[in-house]
């Protein structure tokens, strides 16, 4: 063999080898890789119905991990995986019935049964759904090492609705999206299908989301033209095998723009009798269409009010047309206005008055805290409190304020505190979950949403470990009562790598990424002091003449020599009366206030002792350090990382954790210098850094000249 022979085939063993090692991360967390033998199941068949996609699903990923696909048989021996319903006569002799039919179309029973010499491992459901979801969650026992032969699992849904919110608009840009233009390609639809849609279904059935918002809240009323009707429906019939339904953002003026009407008022009879052709039109082109997502009387957008009607006018017209065909409405209760009152408070005082008032096919969508996806706020009051009237959480996966995709910020931890949270309007224990998911207060239909974060990058969400945050939002979608620990290890292993001494360090710096977000950006209740035009960097100085002071960082800290902090007690906003007690009074006494909830609740002075000791300015200096040092710590572990990772996605993690080590540098002088020229104090020495003369704290010292 010559030696150019040689040097070729080396060429091309190299390039293979770097083919197979280098990942973008486009795989998410079903890579499904090559297993030893020994971390597999003994399969000798798979039986179930050969059109499921249940099935299917899981032979596609038995093919990745051994190479081969299981041997389809009538006839079991030995060790075989059976997938059915009740309609498959092994199921019935050996699943319980009444057992199986209490779970419900998604629920399914995953079980290990030995029937004479035979051993089955038993994925069974009413419905194809709880197939499907079974066979994932025993593809996920595989990968992350956790499959045994003693299997006894009974899983159904927490909440009947988990839907993903795409903000994304019709020319292709995502609102709040940091992973590239939208996976939607409007301008190619119908004609052309892009592959990923068939994996967005993968990786959202893989994780029980079922149903997905199309487009931005802030709707074009041209989602609902013929056109994109027809693009729409493309997209449904190929979520439609993976169990998600689809649903559209409208514009409550669509009557009045494409219908020719001279208003849009609710209470209108040719406003009525418009939706209700135009949903007979979109049930006629999607069958199974969810229903619709509206904003409205927020941020200018059209709304009711327009027509002194109430939301519950709104949104019952809305329901009314889509109640003949099974769809429901999402109004979100994101609403403010140009007002004296807190913005805190002004979502309960615009609904509480309606509870009861909406139509059963209507659930009131509310994000988690009352403000603004803050990096840390209380739980919005009104959860609980609307006792009469459906209300589905929202949750942020995207990292609006969480600094977009370059930072790490693990958000399963967030979302646990506020699905924990006790809200008391049902006595003890009456935790938000509990009151929004038909345990306390039963409803048609639970449900609760997440403003996704996915986009057109290779690795879908910017950041490699954005995709936590997706993967998470689904798991406590399907199990509030997970904890963030277990999803984290769940996706530590499926996305890199199974070894304990990658996972257990890796798991914890997620575990503690949230607080150092919070201890860098907004501690102690501090919110809204972000550049208020793109928020990403901070800003707490930004007071700009005639411009709504709700957007303004100064409205919400109101730092002066007294101290600093928003008064939401009773001699302030009383905000805290909106609470259920004990919170109330909880809240209202600076001295029971939570502390991390300190200055959202109070305007407290910077001398006020804190628990430990230190004085509420020495605590606030101190937060913010440790923020700083916690993202050093994680810039150390990952950097000890780099033997168990393929080279792109360490790099790529590494240069964003360097992004955001001194991002948290940049948050941490620009706050602190700016508040100390109203506390009067020296930051403490043993944490005192040189400023660095970025524009923005250029910016801070012509202020400060200003204010002296």
């Amino acid at each position: 063999m010559g030696k150019k022979t040689v040097s070729l085939i080396m060429l091309l063993c190299f390039t293979a080898i770097g083919q197979l090692s280098a990942e973008d991360g486009s795989r998410l967390w079903l890579r499904f890789q090559l297993q030893e033998k020994t971390n597999l199941p003994d399969f000798s068949g798979i039986q179930g119905e050969l059109s499921s996609i249940a099935l299917q699903e899981f032979q596609l990923a038995w093919e990745e991990m051994t190479g081969n696909s299981l041997l389809e048989t009538d006839k079991p021996t030995g060790h075989t995986l059976l997938i059915g319903t009740l309609e498959n006569r092994l199921i019935r002799r050996l699943v319980d019935r009444e057992e199986l039919h209490e779970l419900g179309p998604e629920g399914y029973i995953l079980r290990s049964v030995m029937q004479g010499k035979d051993r089955f491992t038993i994925i069974a459901s009413t419905k194809e759904n709880g197939l499907l979801y079974g066979a994932y969650h025993l593809l996920r026992l595989i990968q992350t090492n956790k499959y045994n032969d003693t299997l006894r699992i009974t899983e159904r849904p927490r909440y009947d609705i988990r839907i993903l919110n795409h903000w994304d608009n019709l020319n292709g840009t995502v609102e709040r999206g940091y992973a590239g233009y939208s996976i939607w390609q409007w301008d190619q639809l119908p004609e052309q299908i892009s592959p990923r849609y068939r994996e967005y279904a993968r990786a959202n059935a893989s994780v029980g989301i079922n149903g997905t918002v199309l487009n931005n809240v802030n709707a074009s009323p041209d989602i609902l033209t013929d056109d994109y009707l027809k693009k729409a429906k493309v997209i449904a019939d190929i979520l439609r095998p993976y169990k998600i339904k689809v649903y559209l953002s409208v514009n409550f003026s669509s009557p009045k723009i494409l219908g020719g009407i001279p208003d849009s008022d609710p209470l209108n009879p040719r406003v009525r009798q418009w939706w209700q052709e135009k949903a007979r039109e979109i049930y006629r082109l999607i069958p199974d269409f969810g229903g619709f997502l509206v904003k409205a009387n927020s941020e200018g957008q059209p709304g009711p009010q327009d027509y002194g009607r109430t939301h519950a006018d709104g949104a019952n017209m809305l329901a009314d047309a889509l109640q003949p065909h099974g769809g429901i409405v999402m109004w979100r209760a994101f609403v403010y206005n140009p007002t004296e009152e807190d913005r805190a408070k002004q979502a309960y005082s615009e609904f509480m008055p309606l509870d009861g008032q909406f139509r059963k096919n209507v659930v009131i969508q509310v994000k988690n805290g009352p403000v603004d996806f803050q990096p840390r706020e209380p739980f919005s009051p009104l959860f609980g409190s609307m006792k009469q009237t459906a209300l589905m959480p929202e949750l942020q996966i995207t990292q609006e304020y969480l600094g977009f995709s370059n930072h790490l910020v693990y958000l399963a931890t967030q979302w646990k505190e506020f699905l924990e949270s006790d809200t008391h309007c049902n006595g003890d224990h009456s935790t938000v979950a509990k009151t929004t998911d038909g345990t306390l207060y039963q409803h048609p239909v639970s449900a609760i949403a997440g403003v996704a974060n996915i986009g057109q990058d290779a690795n879908w969400c910017g950041h490699h470990f954005a995709q936590a945050n997706w993967y998470a939002f689904g798991r406590l979608t399907w199990d509030h009562t997970l904890p963030a620990e277990e999803i984290a290890d769940e996706w530590i292993r499926m996305t890199f790598s199974n070894r304990d001494d990658f996972v257990a360090p890796i798991k914890q710096l997620m575990l503690s990424s949230w607080e150092a977000a919070v201890n860098y950006m907004m501690p102690l209740g501090l919110h809204h002091i972000f550049a208020w035009n793109h928020h990403y960097g901070p800003e707490p100085w930004c007071d700009i003449p005639g411009a709504r002071r709700d957007w303004l960082p100064p409205y919400y800290h109101n730092a002066s020599e007294k101290g600093i902090g928003f008064d939401r007690t009773t001699t302030g906003s009383n905000a805290v009366s909106q609470y259920c007690s004990p919170l109330n009074g909880q809240f209202n006494d600076v001295n029971s206030c939570p502390e991390e909830l300190l200055l959202w609740f109070h305007h407290a002075p910077w001398s006020h002792r804190m628990q430990n000791g230190r004085t509420l300015w020495e605590e606030l200096c101190y937060r913010y350090d440790d923020g700083v040092q916690q993202v050093r710590e994680f810039q150390k572990t990952w950097d000890r990382m780099e033997p168990y990772l393929d080279r792109e996605r360490f790099r790529h993690v590494q240069s964003r954790l360097r992004i955001q080590s001194r991002d948290a540098v940049w948050w941490k002088d620009a706050c602190l210098l700016y508040f100390q020229t109203f506390s009067r104090m020296s930051i403490p020495y043993d944490i005192e850094r040189p400023i660095h003369e970025l524009e923005e704290l250029k910016q801070i010292k012509l202020d400060l000249k200003h204010h002296n």
